[in-house]
């Protein structure tokens, strides 16, 4: 039962599930301004998630990595921290008569105490993009972000079990077909005439796969929740905490390969070219953008936005490196694309809107009776 603050009457409640009051409010005003703001985070993601495996292959010298992933990593997380700084001193600068600074003491304090659960994702996307890493020397490029794509499977079952969204049968079905789009494209893909660890190449493959899919969804879901349940909380005092852990957990991994590699892994800068500067500046606007997604839309957006980059990256990839476009990619895309269509039809949200419409109707119907009990009063 949800109670009216200015009569005290009371109402059944439609959603006993909610991440914030203040992300309800924003969830239930959704203008132009928004759906806007929406296709401009989709076409910077498609840009940058569709560069990154390329980047990424572009930097291997002889199949391998002359520097150590962990530190395009950390590099990585210092720079969103440094761009998370700025946009801080830039608010400072034109903040209202009578608010609160963004970098007093007090404000920083309530708001690291207030998003303590970021260390969680932060440190699930630390391993993750390690990861990135080791899935590049087993897939082509194209391949990789394919297999990405698994994820949004996985995502919506976490979704359902921590934050109790609810998804339509059109919505399961249109992830099923997702599957099978990525699975027509992944045949025949693995590498052959390689063994890693002492197992078959196979093998190898399709658990760092397991691991790649499941890790970066737990980060991304945790991370939704994290940012959404604080959701008047800036989002660059969330990013600027968010990164600050991960670069913490960054960097004590090279503390720990120095020690079982020697010292001369805690010189960051080594075996690093003009790609892997371009990767670092990518990864770090790739993961600036996430956040956006993650608070002001959904994750389940943020995959599928990432599926329509497996177009440009297999066109790139085919025109650079000069890696076959199989009739497998060809019929797996074309099933993709079905399945985003299906997800985010209108025949898949009637019953989310009527229950909106429901529930925006419940919410007049109180308020005129709240001012009808006045005027009595």
């Amino acid at each position: 039962m949800i109670e009216c603050s200015v009569c005290h009457s009371k109402i059944a409640s439609t959603n006993s599930k909610t991440i914030s009051r203040a992300y309800d409010r924003h969830r239930s005003h959704v203008s132009s301004k928004t759906r806007f703001l929406n296709v401009l985070l989709v076409g910077g993601d498609c840009i940058l998630v569709g560069f990154q495996p390329i980047l990424v292959y572009m930097s291997k010298v002889d199949g391998g990595f002359k520097f150590s992933p962990i530190s395009v990593n950390f590099l990585t997380e210092v720079t969103k921290v440094i761009f998370a700084i700025i946009m801080l001193l830039f608010q400072a600068q034109h903040k209202k008569v009578g608010e609160k600074s963004l970098l007093s003491i007090s404000t920083l304090v309530q708001a690291a105490r207030s998003n303590v659960l970021l260390a969680v994702p932060a440190l699930l996307y630390a391993i993750n993009n390690y990861l990135k890493f080791v899935m590049q020397l087993y897939f082509n490029p194209a391949t990789v972000k394919m297999l990405s794509n698994l994820k949004v499977l996985v995502i919506a079952i976490l979704l359902k079990m921590i934050m109790k969204r609810r998804f339509s049968i059109i919505q399961w079905e249109a992830l099923a077909l997702l599957l099978i789009g990525i699975s027509i494209n992944q045949l025949q893909s693995l590498p052959e005439g390689t063994t890693s660890f002492g197992l078959p190449i196979a093998t190898d493959a399709y658990l760092y796969t397991l691991i790649f899919v499941t890790v970066p969804s737990l980060a991304s879901v945790f991370n939704e929740y994290a940012l959404k349940s604080q959701f008047e909380t800036s989002i660059y005092h969330q990013n600027l905490f968010l990164y600050g852990y991960g670069a913490m957990f960054n960097f004590l991994a090279i503390l720990g390969t120095a020690i079982f590699k020697g010292p001369s892994s805690l010189d960051i800068l080594q075996g690093h070219s003009k790609a892997t500067v371009l990767l670092i500046c990518n990864n770090a606007a790739q993961g600036i953008l996430s956040s956006f997604f993650f608070k002001y839309a959904d994750t389940i957006l943020k995959k599928y936005s990432s599926t329509i980059a497996t177009i440009f990256t297999g066109i790139a990839s085919a025109i650079l490196f000069g890696h076959t476009l199989t009739m497998n990619f060809v019929l797996g895309i074309s099933v993709v694309i079905i399945s985003m269509h299906q997800f985010f039809s209108v025949l898949s949200k009637v019953k989310d809107e009527q229950q909106s419409s429901s529930l925006e109707m419940v919410d007049s119907q109180n308020s005129q009776r709240c001012k009808e009990k006045q005027k009595k009063e």
